[in-house]
């Protein structure tokens, strides 16, 4: 199984703008027929290192990764995001 984690620092911190994030994230679930396991959700313990949101996703195989990776509606949801992020950083690993 792959684990993909993503981080996002967005332009606006505000509850709204965290909001929109995170439906729009939340949204590919269900729709991605690779995607087995999503989970989103808003900082709750704001620090100055701390990003404003987060993804844990988990895929069958890295293909499936990718075929997500270039889902329209991920590349739509990746556009949106573009708008709105500061930075992103992610972590791709296996587990058994």
């Amino acid at each position: 199984m792959i684990t993909h984690i993503v981080l996002f620092k967005l332009v606006r911190s505000d509850e709204k703008s965290i909001e929109a994030a995170r439906a729009a994230l939340a949204g590919l679930r269900g729709q991605i027929p690779q995607l087995r396991h999503l989970e989103v959700g808003g900082n709750i313990v704001p620090t100055e290192r701390s990003y404003d949101l987060g993804l844990v996703a988990r895929f069958d195989s890295l293909a499936d990764l990718q075929s997500y990776q270039d889902h329209p509606l991920h590349v739509e949801v990746v556009k949106f995001l573009q708008g709105n992020r500061q930075s992103t950083v992610s972590v791709d690993y296996e587990t058994s």
